[in-house]
């Protein structure tokens, strides 16, 4: 009677390793993040946005408009170094421009605030139809 205890008990414990060890070797359905993958995703969002900016026929209202949506983008592609990149001037240079295009979106906001309404009677409906 213990005999077969103790072999039921050698099987069970084997059947449990070899199905934990199976299930590790499983790869999982959710991928580890990379920074190609990030970065692809960022300039994706990027230009979705920019893309819906639609011109006006004002130089300056239209630049302010599309580099709105375009500097956000840069602002990701930066937080991905930082989560990435390893070299020193790249990380310093992730950490500038994340500073300097945040205020900067807030000065085209600006900016757009003070020019006048835009018309939209032109053709052109984004900036990639040009």
């Amino acid at each position: 009677m213990t005999d077969s205890i103790i072999f039921t008990f050698c099987a069970v414990v084997l059947i449990c390793a070899l199905g934990i060890s199976a299930i590790s070797t499983i790869p999982s359905p959710i991928p580890e993040p990379t920074a190609d993958t990030d970065l692809d995703k960022s300039m994706d969002t990027m230009h979705a946005e920019m893309q819906k900016v639609r011109c006006s026929g004002n130089a300056d209202a239209d630049f302010a408009s599309l580099m709105i949506p375009h500097h956000p983008g840069a602002i990701e592609m930066s937080k991905v170094e930082l989560q990435f990149g390893t070299d020193p001037c790249l990380r310093r240079l992730a950490q500038e421009i994340i500073v300097t295009q945040q205020s900067e979106i807030e000065v085209m906001k600006g900016a757009i605030r003070g020019l006048p309404p835009p018309s939209f009677s032109l053709k052109q409906k984004n900036w990639c139809t040009r």
